[in-house]
């Protein structure tokens, strides 16, 4: 069930040297629910993201996550708040442990060392990666590194995590694995989805955001946006 407003953009753009980005985007998101973001390749998401995030500053318009505005806090502030992001392309560090690197990500909120190794042992037991803690991140397969991420953002324990992309490059049984997850997220977890994977946004979401062109052209239920014939003719397709 979804409840208050957690976030929210008020006419957020972004221009890069003359090209507008991202457009005069509202954009509300309420506590406990999972919105997925889609939208034909160079549409806007990940600048949009990135806004949300504090890695792009916009160029006009204002971010407000639980009531205050985070506009012009740093990407480490917005973390303390409750933010936690998984990149599209993965970003661990590959010479340290599966252990180290999800510690890494839990010294963020966590103090204390048997805090942190409590934390980082039940993340790696949620996402599927409990038995290969000590092995090089930089060995594990691309699908773990993956998991291995989701857990980097989970043992923050966020109030909103968005996941780029995360079922990008997995096998069906991973994809499976990511799925399951988010649906045991749900509710406690406020979830922004970044996906390409159709299949995955129609079992998952709550509700959609389309953007096209930097800009919202529709936002609906699953059966609403696949139904919706300017959403077919821009990303879908009309077949």
């Amino acid at each position: 069930m979804s409840g208050a407003v957690l976030l929210s953009t008020h006419g957020l753009t972004k221009r890069f040297d003359g090209l507008t980005a991202v457009e005069d985007v509202d954009f509300d998101l309420p506590a406990g629910e999972v919105r997925a973001l889609i939208g034909p390749n160079g549409a806007g998401k990940t600048t949009l993201v990135g806004m949300i995030c504090g890695r792009i500053a916009p160029s006009a318009g204002r971010i407000v996550f639980d009531g205050q505005d985070i506009t012009a806090l740093p990407a480490h502030a917005r973390i303390r708040r409750g933010m936690a992001y998984t990149f599209q392309i993965t970003s661990v560090f590959p010479r340290l442990s599966v252990r180290e690197n999800v510690a890494l990500a839990a010294r963020r909120r966590i103090k204390g060392r048997a805090a942190v190794d409590r934390a980082v042992g039940a993340a790696l037991e949620r996402v599927g990666l409990p038995e290969r803690p000590d092995e090089e991140a930089g060995n594990l397969s691309y699908g773990h590194q993956r998991l291995l991420e989701l857990a980097m953002g989970l043992v923050q324990a966020p109030r909103l995590l968005i996941l780029d992309e995360p079922t990008q490059g997995l096998s069906e049984g991973e994809v499976e694995r990511v799925k399951a997850l988010i649906e045991e997220l749900r509710g406690d977890t406020t979830i922004l989805l970044i996906e390409h994977n159709m299949r995955v946004v129609m079992d998952l979401a709550d509700r959609v955001t389309v953007l096209n062109f930097g800009r919202v052209l529709a936002e609906g239920t699953p059966a609403e946006i696949h139904a919706d014939a300017a959403v077919q003719a821009a990303y879908l397709g009309t077949g």
